[in-house]
Order: structure tokens, then C-alpha cells, then sequence
């Protein structure tokens, strides 16, 4: 039997808890928790499952948050290319999970090539302001794909505030106009101090720079690696790249200059487009570990008290997993638990002690099962549930006489 808990209900005894992450470009998290729970459920239907599906803090941590108990919340907003999207927040009466890419992320885009001169952050403070009436003390926002590099300016007009050039008019939205910024006004910011502001997910990053808020959605890559010799990604050229570094430096240098905190060199500050930099020198937000604050919101120690297996997992296991993502927290914290913990994954980027010493026990791969099939998306599911098998007959013998 497969048990979503709601938040603060004891696991049952002796349960499989199933942690993943997404397996990018396939599955989320969700659909992951899911196979491997219907795996488990024709392998060992006397075992109970508890799906608790995971997130770094990017793309896909409202979701999860939903997964976990949180109360889903669909909102209307702007979207990145100006037009009225419904975004999810996630809400449990009193922490709201914020993410960028359901107001700001590249599914917001209309057909046709991608504006990222005008595109807008603008819907991301709406889902705040939302969060805020709400009633939320605690706001977690998880900065993952955004489709505007715009610093976070369009945060900051979705809040309230306005953006006025050397004649006091307000700017258009988008990254290009903030060449022309000459003020900010703050007076319909609404006031932030009694609550606790998280910025989580690609918190590796800095505002400008071939690193930065830019290159994280012209050039693409992870943090720490620049875009590549061509250039930007979607054909757009240098000039555009240029362009918007212009109107990020501008708007930072303002931004600084009327909070008197300096954060463009903070890791995290071009997170998301750049809204880690509004978020942490306009509303004064810290950065949180990715996975360890998704790991707290949602409960996990609770869960995993008492269980047999904790079942990880993400598209690969490599170096920049075992630094900071989802599946090597989870399997730590399982540690910590007293719980063993293995990891299924699309294929295998380690073997071995580097393995152990991340606590992983053992890795199951769906290029095991067909490498061939295992590259092509639409299978992924399908692989997951005949993967558990596996899992099932070196974790989960069968209790009793043997079948």
C-alpha cells in the first residue's frame, strides 16, 4: 500500500520511505515517488510505502511541497512574456513555497522565439504578495529555470515598487529597460520584516558575469560554467547578452545604493534569473541549503523514523550531486536516521567508495535494465517500477514462509 502522510502523522513501522528527486527532461519527482511506489506495490504489496518526493530547491519544489501535505494554491500571474499564466504556491498555513519557475520559467513562454530583453520576473512578486495575504510567516523561494534576466526588477514591480527613469516615468518591464533606470520607489513594497525569507536552489551564482543571471538563461550550464564559445543558447547573440548585463549592473548599483547592502557577488544573487539579487538586498532573504531546507520543511527525519529502506534517486549520481544535491542529502539524512538508503538513477556517474562515503549502500540504474530504452524519456517510468524489483528482492526478503 502506497501512503502519502499528512504533514505530522507517524509513518508506519517498518515502511519503505521513497525520497527522489526528478529525473530531468523526464520525470519529476512526484511521477518518480509514483513508479517506484507501484513497483514496490506488485514486488512487496505487504510493505508499506510512504512518498515523500524530493527537490535541491529548484524546479519542481512547490510540487513536492504539495506531495508532502502542503495545501496547493493556484494563482494567477503575469508570465515572463507579459501574459497571465496560473502559477502553483505551495501553503501550510503558515510556510509558503515560492517557485520561480511557475511564474517566470520557460513553460510561460508563447510560441515563437524567446524575448528575453522585455521577459519579467513580474509574476514571481505576485506569488509573494499572494503568499503574503495568505497569511505566510515563512517563504521559501526556490530559484530554479527562470526565462528572464531581469535581476529580479520585475520581483520588485510585482511587490509594489516602480522603476522610473530620469523623467519619472516607469519603465517597461524586462532586462533592457533598466539601462534607463534613475529611481526606485519602495512605498507599495510591502513590509517584509516579520517574515522569514529563504532563497534556495542555484544559489551558486553572481549577479553578473559569464556565471551569472544571464548566462544562467541565455548560455545555460550550472553554476560555476560559463556559457560556451557560441554564445547564448535559443541563437541569441552576444549584442542581447551585452544589453542585459548594461541594465543588470545599472539596476544593481541603484538597487545597493538605496538599501546599502551590496550582494551581486553573493552566491545566489543571480539564482533564477537574478531574483536571488532582489530578494537578498531588497527583502533582505538568506540563503538556505537547498536540499537541507526542503529536507526540514517537509519533515523527513519524522518520516523515515522507523522505516527499512529510504529509496533515493535522480537522473545521475555524480561529483556535483554528492556537493550538493538532493539524493546525497537525503541519503546522509537517512544516515543520520539509522536507516540505510539506496538510490535508483537514469545512469551511473559513480561506483564505489565516493559512493560509501556519501552513504549511498547501492545504486540501481536504468541502463541496467536496457541502456538502449533507458534514453528515451517516455520509458523512464515503465524502468523505474521494473527497477524496484531489484530493490525489492537485496533490501526487502520477503517475511515468512517463501513464496
Amino acid at each position: 500500500m502506497s501512503l502519502p502522510e499528512p504533514p505530522g502523522a507517524p509513518p508506519p513501522r517498518g515502511h519503505v520511505l521513497l525520497a527522489p528527486d526528478r529525473f530531468r527532461g523526464a520525470l519529476d519527482a512526484v511521477e518518480v515517488a509514483r513508479r517506484l511506489a507501484a513497483g514496490l506495490r506488485l514486488a512487496r504489496p505487504d510493505v508499506p510505502v510512504v512518498e515523500l518526493p524530493m527537490s535541491g530547491g529548484g524546479d519542481g519544489t512547490a510540487g513536492a511541497a504539495v506531495a508532502a501535505g502542503f495545501r496547493r494554491v493556484e494563482v494567477k500571474v503575469c508570465g515572463p512574456a507579459g501574459r497571465p499564466v496560473t502559477a502553483v504556491l505551495a501553503f501550510d498555513g503558515r510556510c509558503a513555497v515560492v517557485e520561480v519557475g511557475e511564474a517566470a520559467g520557460p513553460r510561460g513562454l508563447p510560441d515563437g522565439p524567446p524575448r528575453p530583453l522585455s521577459a519579467t520576473s513580474l509574476g514571481v512578486g505576485q506569488l509573494i504578495v499572494h503568499a503574503l495575504r495568505l497569511g505566510a510567516r515563512r517563504i521559501v523561494l526556490a530559484a530554479g529555470a527562470s526565462a528572464a534576466p531581469d535581476g529580479g526588477a520585475g520581483l520588485f514591480q510585482g511587490l509594489g515598487g516602480r522603476l522610473l527613469d530620469g523623467l519619472g516615468r516607469e519603465l517597461p518591464l524586462g532586462g533592457a529597460a533598466l539601462r534607463s533606470l534613475h529611481a526606485l520607489d519602495l512605498r507599495g513594497v510591502p513590509d517584509l520584516s516579520g517574515v522569514d525569507l529563504t532563497l534556495v536552489g542555484d544559489t551558486g551564482r553572481p549577479l553578473l558575469g559569464r556565471t551569472g543571471a544571464v548566462a544562467s538563461v541565455l548560455g545555460g550550464g550550472h553554476a560555476g560554467r560559463p556559457a560556451g564559445p557560441a554564445g547564448p543558447a535559443h541563437g541569441l547573440g552576444r549584442a542581447q547578452a551585452r544589453i542585459l548585463e548594461a541594465g543588470l549592473r545599472r539596476w544593481a548599483d541603484l538597487a545597493e545604493s538605496v538599501t546599502r547592502r551590496r550582494a551581486r557577488e553573493l552566491p545566489g544573487a543571480g539564482a533564477g534569473g537574478g531574483v536571488g539579487f532582489a530578494a537578498l538586498t531588497l527583502l533582505g532573504a538568506t540563503v538556505g541549503a537547498g536540499p537541507g531546507t526542503v529536507l526540514e520543511l517537509f519533515g523527513f527525519a519524522e518520516r523515515a523514523r522507523g522505516a527499512r529502506l529510504v529509496v533515493t534517486g535522480a537522473e545521475t549520481i555524480d561529483t556535483g550531486t554528492l556537493r550538493g544535491g538532493a539524493a546525497a542529502s537525503v541519503a546522509r539524512a537517512a544516515a543520520r536516521a539509522g536507516v540505510p538508503a539506496v538510490a535508483v538513477v537514469g545512469r551511473r556517474g559513480l561506483t564505489g567508495e565516493r559512493l560509501r562515503r556519501a552513504r549511498i549502500q547501492a545504486v540501481y540504474a536504468l541502463t541496467d535494465i536496457d541502456p538502449a530504452l533507458a534514453r528515451t524519456p517516455n520509458a523512464a517510468g515503465p524502468l523505474l517500477e521494473r527497477l524496484t524489483v531489484a530493490v525489492a528482492d537485496e533490501w526487502l526478503p520477503p517475511r515468512g514462509p517463501h513464496r
